[in-house]
């Protein structure tokens, strides 16, 4: 399911024994646009540190209750290894964060934003293996940058031929935390206008300047459909856009989120069919 940020981070995040906060952020790496942890805004809870969720321990979000899922006990999150509020998240405590899970590092090798998967591995669960996988044989790693979304809203977007306006929101697919879109905000331009852009047609960003630069031109951005609250993002409009601007489907590039998708519509107590079925050892709440 697609979500916009500003609505997930109204959500609950119920660990395994109970409530441990809410969404304060998402750091998403900045070579897939992929959501990599979590920011829990706990409260008097675990004050002075960073208290970082991976989407390897998330179920999708439950928009009736507003709620996430957590895979995890309080007692885990509590002896994670901790970072200072102050400091950065560093390759070092990345790869002690994930040893002491006995997840898999996203920035292994392999063709896809999780590595070797197009989604994170819930099947893997938290403080149940003798041995962290290990990274697959001849595969390169890359170095992540991670980056906040609360530090990128703002940020001024700009065409082939001209500004357009700025960074408002993300569309956050809650089955693979992919950032599916950017919600361009395009009042300076066009008055009352919102439109949605994708991570894929991004040419690049600058950092130092706060900006933006996606491969569109600016005729075809005024004359894109149009994205309010009321709009459902289906796939039928998903497909209008992308048609729009000439562009294929993420949908088309990662074949298995079909599964996913075809997986989320299981009801408690079915069987999984054996070609969506990811392992035995998943932690059902």
């Amino acid at each position: 399911m697609l979500n916009k940020a500003n609505t997930l981070q109204t959500y609950t995040l119920q660990s395994l024994d109970g409530a441990i906060g809410e969404v304060k952020d998402f750091y998403f790496d900045d070579t897939y646009w992929t959501v990599r942890y979590l920011v829990a805004e706990t409260g008097n809870w675990l004050t002075g540190r960073q208290v970082l969720i991976s989407p390897h321990a998330l179920h999708a979000a439950n928009k009736k209750e507003q709620k996430i899922l957590v895979a995890l006990t309080k007692k885990q999150i509590e002896d994670s290894p901790s970072l200072n509020t102050d400091k950065p998240v560093s390759r070092q405590f990345e790869d002690s964060y994930h040893r002491y899970y006995g997840w898999p590092m996203y920035y292994w090798g392999g063709p896809f934003m999780w590595g070797p998967s197009r989604y994170p591995e819930g099947n893997f669960v938290a403080g149940h293996h003798d041995k962290q996988p290990e990274p697959a044989q001849g595969k390169k790693s890359w170095d992540p940058h991670l980056r906040s979304t609360g530090d990128v809203r703002g940020y001024h977007v700009q065409a082939t031929d001209g500004e357009i306006g700025h960074v408002e929101d993300f569309i956050i697919d809650d089955k693979t935390w992919a950032i599916r879109y950017l919600i361009i905000d395009t009042r300076n331009w066009l008055p009352g206008k919102r439109i949605l852009i994708s991570p894929k047609w991004i040419e690049r960003v600058s950092w130092s300047e706060s900006k933006v630069f996606v491969n569109v031109t600016r005729e075809a951005i005024k004359q894109s459909p149009q994205y309010t609250e009321e709009v459902l993002l289906t796939r039928d409009y998903e497909t209008s856009l992308h048609q729009h601007y000439d562009r294929q489907g993420y949908w088309v590039d990662e074949p298995a989120s079909q599964d996913c998708d075809e997986q989320s519509k299981v009801r408690p107590g079915e069987r999984v069919p054996a070609k969506i079925a990811r392992t035995k050892n998943a932690i059902v709440i």
